[in-house]
């Protein structure tokens, strides 16, 4: 079964200042959109490079989880190092992904070219930035998603069944 790990990186909600609102959106999304079966895994770390680099290399090296979504960190702030952690685990970026997020992203908001998302490849992991505001995470996974099963097609990755993001 294909599994899905949703990791939200955030310093306040790691440590229960707030709720987590941006994981519980990636997965209601989810729901919408494959219609076959796979198997969620929830990840919450802190903001930081060690943290999310270390996270994303225990999902993929040891679960062996054929995508990662991650909502947080991809912004200009200090702390915001997602995309610097991801590049540390991939092997192959896929910089077409955060081009198209930022593209759709920008319709809604002019603010949308302050991120940094990206996408890349780790082995037979795909793993994806998207950002941490849940309207702005739907926006996202609309626009690339289509994308999304193909990609982990040609990785070798877990088959993933879903309806175009356009019937949703």
């Amino acid at each position: 079964m294909t599994q899905i790990a949703i990791v939200t990186i955030s310093d306040r909600a790691s440590r229960g200042d707030y709720e987590d609102l941006s994981g519980p959106a990636i997965e209601k999304w989810l729901r919408r959109a494959i219609t076959g079966h796979y198997n969620p895994v929830h990840r919450m770390v802190p903001d930081g490079l060690e943290s999310v680099r270390d996270v994303l290399l225990n999902l993929v090296d040891v679960g062996g989880v054929d995508l990662i979504l991650t909502t947080g960190g991809p912004g200009p702030s200090p702390r915001d190092l997602t995309p610097e952690a991801m590049r540390e685990v991939i092997t192959k970026e896929l910089p077409g992904f955060g081009e198209l997020m930022r593209q759709a992203s920008l319709k809604h908001v002019p603010t949308a070219i302050l991120s940094r998302q990206t996408a890349g490849v780790r082995g037979r992991s795909l793993i994806v930035n998207l950002p941490g505001k849940p309207s702005s995470i739907e926006v996202c996974l609309n626009a690339v998603f289509p994308a999304v099963p193909y990609c982990l097609e040609l990785i070798g990755a877990g088959r993933l069944v879903a309806d175009h993001p356009s019937m949703l």
